[in-house]
């Protein structure tokens, strides 16, 4: 993979105002760390990060830090809800050769049978293990002329050399699988209706709170 330049200042101001007025600048905050190595403050230009963020794992050369320039690579994004612009970034140090798990996307081509199958994809990226410095943008997945019953399990994906799977080999990637259509059974006329029996309801609340790596503020 290709390595994407980006221009990197150190960052002395924090707080939501400073990362407003770093937003209002062009400029993303942004945190460094890995490797043992003390956690950095950055700002990167938006606009050049945006694109290049536009490639899966992209691989960044960070220019113009105080130890020279380092490899880095984007561990977690947060972009504004509405309007999508890039609010925050978490990266993670890299070496050259250093050997990294990460998600790379399926990439679907061809078409199924024609007939009542349907494509059942339960996999959209893939956990590897690959060089850092050549991780694949993605994985090639041939659906065509499967037809219904046929699945693809991970084991049957071609790899690049030098790329593991980090899933079982029998994980199901996508499969073929017959349209049904369900209908709800009518229940018959005059049938006699059943006493009725106090309802018994079993609720249950998700409370999962999700946190995003890096500042909250900025």
């Amino acid at each position: 993979m290709p390595e994407v330049k980006i221009a990197a200042e150190a960052r002395t101001e924090f707080g939501k105002g400073a990362a407003r007025r770093s937003r209002r600048e062009g400029k993303v905050p942004a945190v460094l760390y890995g490797h043992g190595t003390e956690t950095r403050h950055l700002s990167l230009p938006g606009h050049d990060l945006m694109l290049a963020l536009k490639t899966p794992n992209a691989l960044l050369r960070l220019e113009g830090l105080k130890n020279g320039s380092e490899i880095a690579l984007p561990k977690a994004v947060q972009r504004d809800p509405v309007r999508g612009f890039l609010e925050h970034v978490d990266l993670i140090l890299v070496r050259s050769g250093e050997k990294v798990t990460i998600e790379v996307p399926l990439r679907i081509t061809g078409e199924i049978a024609p007939g009542d199958g349907m494509l059942n994809q339960q996999m959209v990226q893939i956990p590897v293990e690959a060089e850092a410095t050549n991780i694949p943008q993605g994985i090639d997945v041939d659906i065509e002329g499967m037809e219904t019953g046929q699945a693809v399990h991970a084991s049957d994906l071609k790899l690049p050399p030098g790329v593991t799977l980090q899933v079982e080999p029998d994980t199901l990637v996508l499969q073929v699988i017959a349209r049904t259509m369900e209908e709800e059974p009518e229940a018959e006329e005059g049938a006699e209706a059943a006493p009725e029996a106090p309802e018994a309801r079993a609720e249950t609340s998700d409370a999962g709170d999700r946190r995003s790596e890096g500042e909250q503020a900025g």
